[in-house]
């Protein structure tokens, strides 16, 4: 008995769609959170640090890309 489901393109666009919009909205609500906010004034005022979570912020950032690259397909050009 074969039990595989096969998912159409548009449906995988919509749940990465969905998996975004849920982790701009945690994002957005752990930005708001009092300790989040003293640690963001606190690196601001360190340029070492500040340095640091331009770098993870970037890596964090691409590979989010990658994962929606995986999640969603790429087109042929």
């Amino acid at each position: 008995m074969n039990t595989t489901r096969s998912v159409s393109g548009r449906q995988q666009a919509v749940s990465a769609i969905r998996i975004a919009m849920t982790l701009m909205g945690t994002a957005v609500t752990m930005s708001r959170h009092p300790v989040v906010r003293a640690g963001i004034r606190a690196v601001a005022s360190n340029p070492k640090a500040k340095e640091a979570a331009i770098s993870a912020t970037r890596n964090a950032a691409y590979n989010a890309g990658v994962i929606a690259r995986h999640l969603v397909g790429r087109k042929d050009r």
